[in-house]
């Protein structure tokens, strides 16, 4: 079993405030995760979503795609959460700061490379 992510996330948010921020029923956040599109892990006990991952009322533009592309690599959702905020000051801080940038292209080529 892999290590949980101890740093990386400037934040948590629980599924019933992503429900609330993403104005969706909870059922439609647990539905984004299970098709891919949102990414959660559990922090005792509860399932989080990291706060970077979350903006503006949506989910990022790009998120789905990546995180379709590092499972497609054999990543589980935690190998996923690290490699999104491994420290890559080429992307200005990680993945997933880039994801919500202008260096998003360059993460999803990062994350599609993974698969070769």
């Amino acid at each position: 079993m892999t290590e949980p992510v101890t740093t990386g996330p400037s934040g948590w948010i629980n599924l019933p405030d992503v429900s609330e921020m993403l104005g969706v029923p909870i059922s439609k956040v647990h539905q984004y995760i299970r098709d891919g599109s949102l990414l959660a892990v559990r922090r005792d006990g509860v399932r989080v979503v990291p706060a970077e991952l979350v903006a503006n009322e949506t989910v990022l533009k790009h998120l789905p795609g990546v995180l379709n592309l590092l499972h497609d690599a054999g990543y589980n959702d935690e190998e996923a959460l690290r490699w999104l905020y491994e420290p890559d000051e080429s992307l200005g801080g990680n993945a997933a700061i880039a994801l919500g940038g202008d260096r998003a292209r360059e993460a999803k080529r990062r994350a599609q490379a993974l698969g070769f």
